[in-house]
């Protein structure tokens, strides 16, 4: 089974709110003997969804941002054992042992919760944003439509998840801008692609229902 070193930059590209890169402070810190974490991955997923494991590998020497290291964990499935010398680049470390002062700023985004339609995961679109006081730890009270979904739809709980707002932000993080307005607020995009607030939306017939 061969495989390669993840660029920890392109998976943020692709998801910047919920895929988290280390900073250039704590990076610039790491010295030979620190331990770092990079993900390893299959060029072709096994039956059951394999691709590889993310794993610890202690620097023995740095070039610039060209590294090599020693494997400090014991793979599952991969063709490697602890000891193994990993040559690899600044792109592929996920994870340092360092504390990251900007961290913090991705706590909101993986810990605040929104109600989500399935319609919304599908399409990767959303143009309806509702919300309602909070219901439970980390719930936001923001409820996510596609705009799209039929009544019998909206009437079916198992047409919804709840994630953190970081996986809605990836697909457009226009919405940053009132994400935390206080509940009771309503919100719509327009023919132009930009949302704008509903000033006259029936909360009586919402709370009621």
């Amino acid at each position: 089974m061969s495989w390669y070193l993840d660029n920890v930059y392109d998976l943020n590209k692709e998801s910047p709110y919920t895929f988290y890169v280390t900073s250039s402070e704590v990076l610039d810190k790491l010295k030979v003997g620190d331990l770092v974490k990079l993900i390893f991955v299959t060029d072709k997923a096994e039956d059951d969804g394999y691709r590889g494991d993310r794993m610890w590998v202690q620097i023995t020497n740095i070039k610039g941002k060209k590294f090599k290291g020693k494997l400090n964990n014991e793979p599952h499935r991969l063709p490697l054992k602890i000891g193994d010398a990993i040559p690899f680049g600044i792109e592929n470390i996920c994870d340092t042992e360092y504390q990251d002062p900007n961290s913090s700023e991705w706590d909101f985004y993986f810990d605040t919760l929104v109600t989500v339609s399935e319609d919304v995961l599908e399409k990767r679109e959303f143009n309806f944003m509702l919300r309602d006081y909070p219901n439970g730890e980390g719930d936001s009270g923001w409820s996510i439509l596609s705009g799209y979904e039929a009544d019998d739809f909206l009437s079916d709980s198992e047409n919804f998840q709840i994630v953190s707002v970081g996986v809605i932000l990836n697909f457009d993080d226009s919405i940053l801008k009132f994400i935390q307005e206080p509940p009771l607020c309503a919100y719509e995009r327009n023919d132009v692609g930009e949302f704008y607030k509903i000033d006259d939306y029936d909360w009586d017939g919402y709370l009621n229902s």
